[in-house]
């Protein structure tokens, strides 16, 4: 199981934020969300994209994904000095500290500084640590842009109009759309930049390393070592350490054990399951193996990070009435048609 499939079949998007954005000059919003993925789809006019000295315009049809928590600009003038301010929580305010809450309202899951204007885009943040999500992410650089037609028009389309929609249901398909998109701009990305893409993106153009990375995402409970790997794949070890190591950028073993504490990260979502449970899935033969491996890759216990992500799942906000979630920036607006 690659990456990407185990990014469709996991929980991925969870009540996730999303917002159709309609902006007339001038404008320009510096987003402080400290959110650790976003995602931008251009539907009409063009904006410029910000980060540290990176910068890039967007046009009708691109996407872009902007990996966080640090902090980034979307302006139709990139000399223009931010007017609205997005921070975490994703409440909205002037750089005076006014809330934009309600004044920047039009609508279901439509925000921006008039109701029609010549730049809408979409917005799908991923607001707590999808940790399973990073095997996927880290490959990517602080902004990746697809450019128009790369990723289908048709998806676009379909995603605008749950946003945009009170129908039962909405939230969840927002959700599942918006992974969707995610998937599709990466595998889009990856394809476009070849002899840039890092990590398992590069290590895919290598058949052996496709290879051992499928058994390691379809069997990560198996007692893989450097030996039992090159005899299944038939080739020496120094081999494959060289050639795991020239295309991913680490050796296989070390791939191996970031891959089942991100694997452990999300099993640690369900309460249901057990610590020796979330060991045996995961390669580790008790739960003080795991728990000692779990804190090394992320600095507090198995137990310590299930507490954690409950409670970032519980200061979610609750869905609305009609079966969605309210976007935070525009909760007022929830009942304007």
């Amino acid at each position: 199981m690659d990456p990407l499939t185990h990014l469709l079949d996991g929980p991925r998007a969870r009540r996730a934020f999303a917002l159709r954005v309609v902006m007339a000059p001038n404008w320009s919003i510096n987003v402080q969300d400290r959110a650790p993925l976003t995602v931008i789809a251009m539907m009409s006019g063009n904006a410029w994209l910000e980060a540290g000295n990176e910068r890039f315009e967007l046009r009708q049809g691109d996407v872009a994904i902007v990996r966080g928590p640090d902090p980034y600009t979307v302006s139709d003038d990139p000399s223009r000095t931010p007017d609205v301010l997005i921070h975490p929580g994703q409440r909205c305010t002037s750089p005076s500290g006014r809330d934009l809450q309600t004044s920047m309202n039009h609508g279901i899951r439509t925000w921006g500084n008039a109701s029609a204007g010549q730049t809408t885009m979409l917005i799908g943040t991923y607001e707590t640590e999808a940790e399973i999500g990073a095997a996927v992410t880290t490959a990517l650089p602080r902004i990746a842009v697809v450019p128009a037609g790369h990723v289908s028009p048709s998806l676009l389309g379909f995603l605008e109009g749950e946003i945009t929609s009170d129908a039962p249901g909405q939230g969840s398909a927002i959700d599942r759309l918006l992974d969707v998109l995610l998937v599709h701009s990466i595998r889009a990305w990856a394809a476009l930049h070849p002899d840039t893409a890092r990590g398992w993106l590069a290590g895919g153009t290598d058949p052996l390393i496709a290879l051992t990375l499928e058994f390691f995402h379809e069997f990560p409970a198996e007692a893989w070592n450097l030996e039992s790997l090159a005899q299944r794949l038939n080739v020496s070890r120094a081999t494959l350490a060289a050639r795991f190591r020239a295309g991913v950028g680490e050796p296989p073993m070390t791939y191996l054990t970031n891959w089942r504490m991100l694997l452990a990260s999300e099993l640690l979502a369900d309460p249901r399951l057990t610590a020796a449970q979330i060991a045996a899935k995961v390669g580790y033969g008790s739960p003080f193996a795991l728990s000692t491996a779990f804190k090394r890759r992320f600095g507090v216990s198995p137990t310590r990070y299930r507490e954690r992500t409950y409670l970032a799942h519980a200061a979610a906000p609750g869905p609305t009435p009609h079966g969605g979630n309210l976007p935070r920036p525009m909760e007022a607006a929830r009942a304007v048609p």
